[in-house]
């Protein structure tokens, strides 16, 4: 496999997460994930085998876990290991991320 190049044009937002769009990039074992999530918007409480590692860009992302509440502002990260349950959540202001996955999330994969 040789290095794939997208162009903008080739990024194209999918809005199948309620409060959200997105657009993502894989390879064989990694993917990477752009979102936009609207004000007051909820990821219910999930767990999911990927770690998953978000980097917010804009506003901020709450995420919600068994020892406590953690505000991710712009320019902070939070590295969320293998089958920890969170939830995830915004305020009254929208917010843009980064999410780095590994192993690529089953709905996702091409083998799936």
């Amino acid at each position: 496999m040789s290095a794939r190049y997208f162009r903008s044009s080739d990024l194209q937002f999918k809005d199948d997460v309620e409060g959200a769009r997105y657009w993502s990039v894989a390879l064989d074992r990694a993917m990477l994930t752009y979102f936009e999530v609207a004000p007051k918007s909820r990821f219910e409480r999930h767990a999911h085998e990927s770690e998953q590692i978000t980097l917010v860009l804009d506003g901020v992302l709450y995420f919600e876990l068994d020892d406590g509440l953690v505000a991710v502002g712009a320019g902070e990260a939070i590295a969320v290991p293998s089958n920890v349950p969170h939830a995830v959540f915004t305020g009254t202001e929208a917010a843009r991320a980064v999410d780095a996955w590994s192993p690529i999330p089953i709905k996702y994969r091409a083998d799936a």
